[in-house]
């Protein structure tokens, strides 16, 4: 049988004994601070401070969908997050469902066993007639369980060496005040241990709940269910955190599965008018009203309170440990309203004034973006004051590398450059939308055409670089979709002062709200899965940002770029003039650029002529830091430092230096190591040179005809060729 396969917490073998020990008096080096106890988090984000968590298992997690005998796959991941976190140094308790899910598997096993003995002693043969099983009293199944449930969570707890103990509870325990004295006292001794309590109430002998002002002031609270008992222990405890895990995903507006519902994402202790409760869940006896006044009146006491899933498979595996990180699962309660909008709610409006902006005339979206460009230079003082103001915090602080910081800096000039880039996306705007790409006569009178029309709704999330929020704003409203923003909170000032430029110019076609900027906590991962509000999200910041970005979205497309590993080639026959200019512009004009060079290709013929001195000596008044790639060092007696690699996008005043025998193994080299962002050949001879063409990722090249100065556009790169 399954509990003679358990073993016990208590028997393990004495060569343990020794690390068991240790395990329960070993410092907690790195345990969370948790805060003074009285007021609960205001924000996910701090969840990740909670020292003291309850954990509540609802009977539809526990249990199987038969309601008879529980679910081990869910409960063995249970365990291990709660194990996890108790070996981080938190205190975990857990109040749990299921002896009588355990205990009627049990009786029915035992009951079948009997009838089916007795009826064959009895007619004297093993031929079963037709047997029907009793009903099994409630009280009678949770005898019978509580001690195989709690064999089963100690053997679980066992693999991660974890030691729990058990605490059945009734409500008598907490009204009268020496029990609730000496229960405290137990449960505080056994946290301080290192051990886990796992506590249920005691359904063997406990009375049927009798009315009261059930959940009425923070000292009235009756023991009906494991609900109302969590909340209760978890005031009573002083718990940071009461973590509800049901079988839904939390909190709706409305009933789970009709149209409208929504889920909460915040729920506030004023809001309980606005929502209407469905039917219970098809176990356990509180059902959701239950759980949320249970919540509340934690959260009056000053823990706070998660309702989650616990029996969704794609999300019970982290659960646990993705709600003590602060990520969006589940319901949050909340004291305190925050004071804007929710990111929902800035969604929402982006959607509905997107639409408006998107039925514009072309001549109107334009108007807007050239507004916007006059107010870059108009209110330039203002802006620039707030950038200051994000340098000083990014300088003082210093956590920003030298890249960062010029990506973050703005100038008189760079908004210059901004409007003028503004004014060229305004006359662009006139075709962005409604535009006819192709027209096919599929009978006659009917033709079907396909025409640009808007995405909908764009998540761009941007680094240090305030630059981009215009840019971008100018895009999207040339091409009529939504935008929210979400920038680098290193930029923050700066970002809110140029929204509200961008919000100023949209006023004037009455479409002020198509532009939001998420200034809220929301953590990027927790927007990435925001799929019925967001049709695409557009990372621009370092690659390794793109990359966080595509694992968190969770079924909205991303458009992300690649690395900005772009080369410079020189060839033989180079012009000495067009050499320095382009070289000097393409690595130090602005170094934190995508498009900036990082690695400069030399053709060996080139060395130790006066061209490559000339290069060099540019190269370092500039202040370029060298890098040499390994053909280059054997070229060379005393080399600068070797590069570490050749597909290295510096960001700053470096480059690589690399030596290549011919165009064509220039044009291998960017193939192998290049980002396919933007590359450039130098050279005054055009006649049948190989470049990289749309199918070059296939490892084809074809002979491109070019003129010199002519920039060549591919479907992944730009490559001039000068």
């Amino acid at each position: 049988m399954l509990l003679q396969r358990l073993t016990l917490c208590s028997r393990i073998p004495p060569d343990s004994l020794r690390h068991v020990r240790w395990l329960l008096t070993r410092p907690l080096l790195q345990a969370p601070q948790g805060r003074a106890h009285g007021s609960s988090f205001a924000h996910r984000g701090e969840l990740r401070q909670a020292k003291r968590i309850v954990v509540k298992l609802g009977s539809a997690v526990v249990t199987r969908g038969d309601e008879c005998g529980l679910a081990l796959g869910r409960l063995a991941s249970i365990v291990e997050q709660v194990a996890m976190l108790q070996n981080q140094g938190r205190e975990m308790m857990i109040v749990t469902s299921g002896a009588v899910a355990f205990g009627k598997q049990r009786l029915r096993h035992e009951i079948l066993l009997s009838q089916s003995v007795r009826q064959a002693l009895h007619s004297g043969q093993n031929q079963l007639k037709d047997m029907s099983l009793p009903v099994l009293e409630a009280r009678a199944c949770a005898a019978a369980g509580q001690s195989g449930l709690m064999a089963l969570y100690e053997a679980m707890f066992t693999q991660y060496s974890t030691c729990t103990a058990q605490v059945l509870v009734t409500n008598l325990d907490f009204h009268d005040d020496q029990k609730r004295q000496n229960l405290n006292s137990t449960l505080q001794e056994l946290l301080r241990m290192n051990i886990v309590p796992i506590i249920n109430t005691n359904d063997a002998v406990v009375p049927p709940p009798e009315p009261n002002s059930d959940l009425q002031g923070v000292n009235v609270i009756s023991i009906k269910d494991n609900d109302s008992l969590a909340a209760r222990l978890a005031v009573e405890m002083k718990a940071d955190l009461l973590i509800a895990l049901s079988d839904v995903e939390g909190l709706y507006n409305s009933p789970p599965g009709t149209d409208d519902a929504k889920l909460i994402d915040i729920f506030y202790p004023g809001d309980q008018q606005s929502i209407t409760y469905g039917t219970k869940s098809r176990v356990g006896i509180g059902g959701m009203e239950a759980k949320v006044k249970a919540a509340l009146w934690a959260l009056q006491g000053g823990t706070s309170v998660v309702i989650a899933n616990g029996t969704h498979p794609k999300v019970t595996g982290q659960v646990i440990t993705d709600i003590v990180e602060g990520k969006k699962v589940g319901t949050f309660f909340s004291e305190i309203k925050p004071a804007g909008p929710t990111v929902e709610q800035q969604t929402e409006m982006a959607r509905s004034t997107g639409r408006t902006l998107a039925s514009l005339h072309p001549d109107q979206r334009s108007e807007i973006i050239c507004h916007l460009a006059e107010l870059l230079t108009e209110r330039k003082e203002e802006i620039l004051a707030a950038n200051k103001m994000d340098m000083d915090l990014a300088v003082n602080a210093g956590h920003l590398p030298p890249a960062m910081l010029k990506r973050l800096s703005l100038s008189p000039a760079k908004l210059n450059s901004l409007a003028i880039g503004l004014r060229q996306i305004a006359v662009a705007a006139q075709d962005s939308v409604g535009r006819v790409l192709r027209r096919t006569r599929v009978a006659h009178n009917l033709e079907l055409e396909q025409i640009t029309v808007p995405i909908g709704v764009l998540l761009v999330i941007f680094e240090a670089r305030p630059d981009c929020l215009p840019q971008v704003s100018a895009l999207a409203i040339a091409s009529g979709n939504a935008l929210l923003l979400k920038g680098g909170k290193e930029a923050a000032n700066t970002n809110r002062v140029l929204h509200q430029l961008a919000q100023e110019a949209l006023s004037m076609h009455g479409v002020k709200e198509a532009i939001q900027l998420v200034s809220t906590r929301e953590e990027v991962e927790d927007l990435c899965r925001l799929d019925k509000m967001i049709d695409l999200i557009i990372p621009r910041g370092s690659s390794q940002l793109v990359r966080d970005i595509q694992r968190a979205t969770k079924g909205i497309p991303v458009l992300g770029h690649s690395e900005g590993i772009c080369h410079v080639y020189v060839d033989v026959d180079a012009s000495v003039d067009k050499v320095i200019k382009i070289v000097r512009d393409s690595k130090c004009d602005y170094p934190a650029a995508c498009n900036a060079m990082e690695t400069l290709l030399i053709h060996r013929d080139i060395l130790r002529t006066p061209l490559f001195d000339q290069i060099i000596d540019m190269l370092r008044n500039e202040r370029v830091k060298i890098h040499a790639g390994p053909r280059f060092v054997s070229y060379l007696t005393f080399s600068p430092s070797e590069a570490k690699s050749l597909r290295t996008e510096y960001g700053d005043l470096e480059c690589c230096v690399e030596v290549v025998d011919s165009m064509q193994e220039a044009v291998d080299h960017i193939h192998k190591y290049g980002s396919s962002h933007t590359d450039v050949i130098i050279t005054e001879n055009v006649k049948g040179v190989l470049l990289p063409s749309s199918d070059h990722r296939r490892g084809h090249s074809r002979a491109v005809p070019a003129a010199a100065g002519q920039r060549l556009c591919f479907p992944e790169r730009q490559l001039t060729f000068c």
